[in-house]
């Protein structure tokens, strides 16, 4: 006769119903009377929080089992097939399942591995439990086959729960130290993203978006503008949208300097539908009293204890956005710096019309070489549009020295290709190893009789009543002194336009220089009466909406003589 046969109980009992264990079964569990029970797991048994699958087809050990576990403090939930363990535990919520190895639908060893198996809770731990397969190929099979125990009855109550707790106990610091490396990791990729984002609203998103996907959560993050409007970054959860709004919470600006941790109710973060039932935690950041906070808020139960993840979460946006302030800061002031450099105002010329513009690079800090002159010499207009190359403080310095030598030479009275060749030698003498482009044009103002010459610039665009070309004549480089510089004459009518412009205007990564033209082209098929409105439209239409190089320009219109 087996334990198992000794344990099995008779009548109504076996058939299903659920009876008292008699003492032949305490004596085979191993002293399982209540008193011996209650020494095994203290006399006051204080609850674990963990929910155990107790699954065994006899009732009686079913009832032994889930005595002991309970005393000890587990919530205990029983099935009595393989069948129906798998569809509990497929349903969660199941931090250890106790199995036995003989059910009469499917083997216990074969219920293990399809929770090993399983693609949501295949870390969940199992303990074998057999008083018939005793022998160490059975013990040998079951802890193979991915069991992380194997006890053989008859069982003692304390080794029973030792081994549980020790289970227990080293699955949670495996899920502990596996959660906290794939965090680290995720954090570790966002902060490359977030290192590479100058945008605050866009750094606000990315670090929205990456927070859902660390802490498998909803979030929300509220800084501070650079205009000083407060900003609230919100999502749903991993996969959800993030959204940007204005935030509403009035005692955040009086936050001291530091890092403060607190856990609160969730109804003074409206933003997102927490989990329900649970407080959510609230890390707030401030460096320095001159700058606003940086406040993050995330469920209680999704961060670690003590919050280490949070906290170096925080410190990373944190980070970016010092870094993104600064190359704001940086962006101002070379904008500051550029726009300096070129002319404050336009000269009033009766009979002509202008209108201009400078777009700095979106995605640079630094100065750029591009520069445009406007100026009335006696009865002459004189246009020139450069760029000098590279974007740095010197290409700004050699471009303000051309713009200054341009000028000189103007002033002095030659035409437009005696001032590039003048130009051209004074680079290749005085600065020698720099290179420019330049487009200059001189307009007589009572007759239109206009003087072009370029340097290696993009072609200016004239639009006429018969239509709209391209003059294509072009002169080498400045800085390389191959030939003199030739020019183009052509008479500007009453209500002719022409437009000069550097090529961060038409150059584009998605298409090829003549698609470029083609569109601006295009785009000044019609001239606005307004002709502030026409320039706006021309940059609006044909250059990039993220300029990859700094833009400028310079319209002048022809007026008619309803217009003087």
């Amino acid at each position: 006769m087996t334990a198992a046969d000794d344990i099995e109980p008779s009548g109504p009992e076996r058939s299903g119903g659920v009876g008292r264990p008699t003492s032949t079964e305490g004596a085979l569990f191993g002293a399982a009377d209540d008193a011996g029970a209650a020494r095994s797991s203290s006399a006051t048994p204080t609850s674990r929080g963990d929910t155990l699958l107790l699954v065994d087809d006899t009732a009686s050990k079913r009832y032994v089992l889930g005595s002991w576990l309970r005393r000890g403090g587990y919530t205990v939930i029983e099935a009595a097939t393989g069948t129906e363990a798998l569809r509990r535990f497929r349903e969660g919520g199941i931090d250890l399942v106790v199995l036995d190895v003989s059910l009469p639908d499917i083997s216990g060893f074969e219920v293990c591995e399809l929770i090993k198996t399983d693609s949501v809770h295949g870390t969940t731990p199992v303990i074998h439990v057999s008083a018939a397969a005793i022998q160490s190929v059975d013990r040998t099979r079951g802890l193979e086959g991915g069991a992380d125990a194997y006890l053989v009855e008859p069982i003692d109550p304390n080794e029973m729960l030792a081994t549980v707790a020790a289970i227990l106990r080293y699955y949670k610091a495996r899920l502990h130290a596996e959660r906290l490396a794939t965090r680290l990791a995720d954090l570790a990729r966002l902060s490359a993203t977030l290192g590479a984002t100058t945008s605050q609203r866009a750094l606000l998103y990315e670090a929205a978006s990456g927070a859902t996907r660390i802490f498998r959560s909803p979030v929300t993050i509220v800084a501070t503008a650079p205009d000083g409007s407060r900003l609230a970054a919100v999502s749903e959860g991993p996969g959800e949208r993030v959204e940007l709004r204005a935030a509403m919470i009035a005692d955040l600006v009086d936050q001291p300097v530091g890092v403060r941790i607190t856990d609160e109710s969730p109804d003074r973060w409206p933003h997102v539908a927490w989990p329900a039932g649970d407080t959510v935690r609230v890390l707030t950041m401030r460096q320095h009293s001159d700058r606003p906070p940086l406040t993050i808020v995330v469920p209680t139960g999704a961060t670690i204890e003590g919050a280490p993840v949070l906290t170096l979460f925080g410190q990373t946006v944190m980070s970016a956005m010092n870094t993104a302030r600064l190359y704001d800061e940086e962006h101002d002031l070379a904008l500051t710096l550029q726009r300096s450099m070129l002319p404050r105002t336009l000269p009033y010329v009766p009979g002509l019309e202008l209108a201009v513009r400078y777009t700095p690079a979106g995605d640079r800090a630094e100065i750029g070489g591009d520069f445009y002159e406007v100026a009335k010499l006696d009865d002459q207009l004189i246009v020139a549009v450069g760029d000098v190359g590279g974007h740095s403080l010197h290409a700004a310095t050699v471009m303000g020295e051309l713009r200054h030598a341009t000028r000189a030479y103007i002033a002095e009275g030659h035409g437009p290709a005696g001032v590039l060749d003048r130009l051209n030698h004074f680079i290749a003498r005085l600065i020698p190893g720099e290179i420019a482009t330049m487009c200059l044009l001189s307009i007589d103002v009572a007759t239109g009789r206009t003087r072009l010459s370029n340097a290696g610039h993009p072609p200016p665009l004239v639009r006429a009543r018969d239509g709209v070309r391209l003059i294509t004549d072009r002169s080498p480089l400045l800085g390389i002194v191959v030939r003199p510089a030739t020019e183009v004459e052509f008479v500007l009518e009453p209500d002719d336009t022409v437009v000069l412009y550097t090529d961060g205007l038409i150059e584009t990564r998605t298409e090829t220089l003549d698609e470029s033209l083609a569109r601006l082209i295009n785009a000044a098929g019609s001239v606005e009466r307004d002709l502030e409105a026409f320039a706006t439209r021309l940059l609006a239409e044909v250059g990039p909406s993220a300029p990859a190089d700094d833009i400028a320009m310079v319209v002048v219109r022809r007026a008619t003589s309803h217009r003087v």
